[in-house]
């Protein structure tokens, strides 16, 4: 009997033997405080093939890339030049460069692990290095190339980089700390203990690799391990509101002094913390406790993203079980533009109403959040002004497009389409439309969905004709030539399941049509600058400049939506919070 239980307690011994020696003691997450306020890291490195597709991705967008970088440069150029500079310096490494061999060049390891992290408040980045002196090197080209070089320190015993803001009140630190690099905004002040532990020389008392809380996300939300981000509000909030954050307290003294010069209001008055504004900000946190978000796929054709907003049990439990009866909201739209969107006015009011009705019974008194009484006293006044019809019957709107066209000079854009209008009494919803506009009252419309012309002295504007149905739930349009043939399905289209609040569908092609539209009206508002001041010969230059950049930047945005296969996403609560997730697959 003593053998066996021998036997297993030197199985279990090297069970956990064998977990300690897979983790990594140097690992970037190993040197997070488990009660990090906010993380951004990877717990793994993508595999070879799928880095090379994702490198040859990014190489084919870096040129659209630098052309909108370069355009942020000049239009900063005037106002700090100092990082202009050192923006274009940062151009420079990349430009005629594939990213792997700006990588080498700069001592990165492509193939590493890095995070980015709250000290308190204070974020810190920090990456693994294949090479520290070439990225030593690249540092000191950026310097050169920036005009003012940082500042040398150490801290027991190492060496560090750093830069004070014109306000003294801030410090960018960077160093080499092994094969890591560590970069950090602390403030100027802050004590050897703080700057020790954003290098690494003093470990946390516990940190997030053992901690694993990303790993359970991980599990929990099926993110996959390439990059994973939470923002812990139930930690982040209270901090600020506390006081009790040294980066915060600079922040706010900054924000105090600009103040105290336009208003007179003394410095320290505006400093001082009420004891409800900790637990008022806990209030606050514990109706939205976290966010969180993370790769679901990667690979060299698609990029889905899912983030999840946790939320108070009350919030969840109003909209989670919930069937928002608005045609199209339960299936994937099939138009090149298809976006639903649940928009239940009864529930909504209810819910909303509640909120109005605690925060009335309990109102904040920390000053920096007294705003939010009066914002809910006019939540509630809305509430219940929308009982009123036809608001108070709205289930959600759903616009399906299938052609987009942003048209020439002022003219108006021309589309063909369907837009639906989710409501619990679209005959009452008529009614009140042929009450607007007189030229309706000749339209007959039924339940069964059967289209009916509206008169073309309404739909002259458009340019196309325009037909109008109705179904037990929805009202609808019909816009351009064949669409009226589609208003039966719109309107028999499946209803949301349960929890479902949005859809989205979009192809390339429209999406690549829709950033050639706003391009147009950039370039046109531009033109329109320049022609209002004829005279002035500087505001001639600028506006020419501006209008330059603009057409350059939206050139790349043409070249990267190119690229754009389709763009789906989705919206629906679960008992734990809101979910949100994207879909993008590439060409």
């Amino acid at each position: 009997m003593r053998s066996t239980k021998r036997i297993a307690a030197l199985g279990l011994a090297g069970v956990l033997l064998a977990a300690c020696h897979h983790k990594d003691k140097d690992a970037p997450l190993a040197f997070v405080p488990a009660d990090t306020p906010y993380v951004v890291a990877n717990l793994d490195v993508l595999d070879d093939d799928t880095r090379k597709a994702l490198l040859a991705q990014a190489d084919s967008q870096l040129p659209s890339e630098l052309v909108q970088l370069r355009s942020a440069a000049d239009e900063m150029a005037e106002k700090d030049p100092d990082l202009s500079r050192l923006l274009k310096a940062l151009i420079a490494e990349l430009d005629g460069k594939t990213i792997e061999t700006f990588a080498q060049n700069a001592g990165l390891n492509i193939k590493g692990r890095s995070v980015v992290y709250g000290l308190g408040l204070s974020p810190v980045a920090r990456f693994e290095l294949v090479d520290p002196k070439a990225f030593d090197a690249f540092v000191g080209r950026l310097e050169a190339a920036y005009g003012k070089p940082f500042d040398t320190a150490t801290v027991g015993g190492q060496k560090y980089r750093k830069h004070v803001t014109t306000d003294g009140g801030l410090q960018i630190v960077m160093a080499e700390v092994g094969k890591q690099a560590v970069a950090a905004i602390l403030p100027a002040d802050a004590p050897e203990a703080t700057l020790r532990l954003a290098f690494g020389m003093d470990r946390p008392e516990k940190n997030l690799q053992d901690d694993g809380r990303l790993e359970k996300l991980a599990k929990a939300k099926d993110y996959q391990p390439w990059a994973i981000g939470q923002v812990d509000f139930a930690r982040l909030l209270p901090l600020a509101a506390s006081g009790k954050d040294p980066l915060f307290n600079v922040l706010i003294k900054a924000h105090a002094e600009a103040e105290s010069v336009k208003t007179g209001e003394p410095v320290s008055n505006q400093l001082k913390v009420s004891p409800a504004c900790e637990s008022e900000a806990t209030r606050i946190a514990s109706r939205v406790p976290s966010v969180s978000f993370g790769y679901t796929k990667l690979d060299e054709k698609h990029q889905n993203i899912r983030w999840d907003v946790a939320l108070a049990d009350d919030v969840t439990k109003a909209f989670s079980g919930m069937k928002v009866e608005l045609p199209g909201l339960g299936a994937a739209g099939t138009a090149p533009f298809d976006i639903s969107i649940a928009v239940p006015i009864a529930q909504l009011r209810t819910f909303w109403g509640a909120q109005a009705e605690a925060v009335a019974a309990k109102p904040f008194t920390c000053p920096s959040l007294t705003d939010l009484n009066e914002g809910f006293a006019k939540i509630g006044l809305m509430t219940q002004q929308a009982a009123v019809p036809p608001v108070g019957d709205l289930l959600g709107l759903r616009v399906a497009l299938d052609s987009f066209d942003a048209g020439s000079d002022n003219a108006m854009p021309k589309f063909s389409g369907r837009i639906l209008i989710g409501t619990s009494n679209p005959a009452g919803l008529l009614a009140m439309a042929q009450m607007a506009a007189s030229g309706l009252q000749q339209v007959k419309l039924t339940p069964d969905g059967k289209p009916s012309p509206l008169p073309p002295e309404l739909t002259a504007p458009l340019g196309a004709p325009v037909w109008a149905a109705m179904g037990p739930k929805a009202l609808a349009l019909a816009v351009g030539q064949g669409e009226d043939v589609k208003l039966g399905e719109l309107l028999n289209a499946a209803s949301g399941d349960a929890g479902r609040l949005g859809r989205l569908s979009l192809s390339g092609e429209m999406y690549q049509a829709w950033v050639k539209a706003m391009g147009q009206k950039a370039q046109r508002i531009a033109e329109m600058t320049a022609a209002s001041q004829p005279d002035d010969a500087e505001a001639q230059a600028s506006a020419k400049a501006t209008a330059e950049r603009s057409k350059a930047q939206f050139e790349s945005m043409e070249a990267q939506a190119a690229r754009i296969k389709s763009l789906n996403g989705e919206m629906h609560m679960e008992n734990s919070g809101l979910v949100i997730t994207s879909q993008t697959e590439l060409k």
